[in-house]
Order: structure tokens, then C-alpha cells, then sequence
């Protein structure tokens, strides 16, 4: 009686350490936070384009927050390309200055190898910034002044 006394004392010590500290939770995507962030390069006005642009163009292969749609973008399709990227800060986005992220939509996925299609000529230059602005919008903090002090040329 005595150990199952002491086992249900411990239960809730047992349950609570165990929440959140395992592997599988912190291989878990962050929670993305998509409302307006202040104090970046980019307007309200250009993150609200952006939002629509991005849901209109974007949504279908890279999520609705930007969180990607398969769990290893890394490794190659069967037919040999790359599944679409996270763009919510958690891939390789951020690393890039905003002349490859133009150059990205403008030019697809191909050069890369992956299959996102060129938006040179569907897009305006306007969208275009607009949707950088609704992606970077989805990083956090952190990442988004590690972009800036690695690429930023404003």
C-alpha cells in the first residue's frame, strides 16, 4: 500500500516533467505569430498585400503560416525535386538578401531544384516586396535581426 501511495505522489511530478521536454516536442514547428510587427522595413500596408498575395499565390505549397507542408524539405521528391521550403524563419529563408528572395519569385523554384513556379510575370514588383514583407512579418525577432545584420542594405 505504502508504494502505491508513494507512486501517486509522484504521478503529477512524472507527468508534468514529462510535458514539453521531450524530443518529439521540440522537433515540433513553432507556433508562427502573423499579426503586424512594428519597426521592420516594410509598412502595415505592404504586410497586409502581402498576406492577400501570399494566400492567393503561396498558401498552397508552403502553408498558411508559412510552416511548409512536408516535415523533411530537405530530402528530394521521387522525381528527384525539392519539396517547397518552410518560409517562417525555421529553413534557410532568412539567410538570403532581398535581392535572392526577389529573385526567387521572380525566377521559380528550378534553379534550386524545386518546382515553384516563376512569378516575373504575374506579380508586380510591388507584390513581390509585399509578399518578402508578409514572410519576414512570420519570423520572429530574433531571426529577423539576424537577417538584417546578415543582409539588410537599408
Amino acid at each position: 500500500m505504502l508504494k502505491i501511495d508513494f507512486l501517486l505522489l509522484l504521478m503529477p511530478f512524472f507527468i508534468l516533467t514529462g510535458c514539453g521536454n521531450s524530443e518529439n516536442e521540440r522537433s515540433k514547428p513553432k507556433i508562427v505569430d502573423d499579426s503586424y510587427k512594428n519597426n521592420r522595413w516594410y509598412t502595415e500596408s505592404q504586410y497586409k498585400m502581402g498576406k492577400v498575395v501570399f494566400s492567393e499565390n503561396c498558401v498552397r505549397c508552403h502553408g498558411t503560416k508559412g510552416q511548409g507542408l512536408v516535415e523533411n524539405w530537405k530530402k528530394p521528391n521521387p522525381d528527384g525535386s525539392f519539396p517547397p521550403p518552410p518560409l517562417n524563419g525555421t529553413a534557410h529563408t532568412w539567410h538570403h538578401p532581398m535581392e535572392i528572395l526577389v529573385q526567387t519569385i521572380n525566377n521559380g523554384g528550378a534553379p534550386y531544384g524545386g518546382n515553384m513556379p516563376a512569378f516575373r510575370e504575374i506579380l508586380s514588383e510591388e507584390e513581390k516586396l509585399a509578399v518578402v514583407a508578409y514572410i519576414q512579418n512570420l519570423w520572429d525577432q530574433e531571426t529577423y535581426d539576424r537577417w538584417v545584420n546578415m543582409n539588410a542594405k537599408f
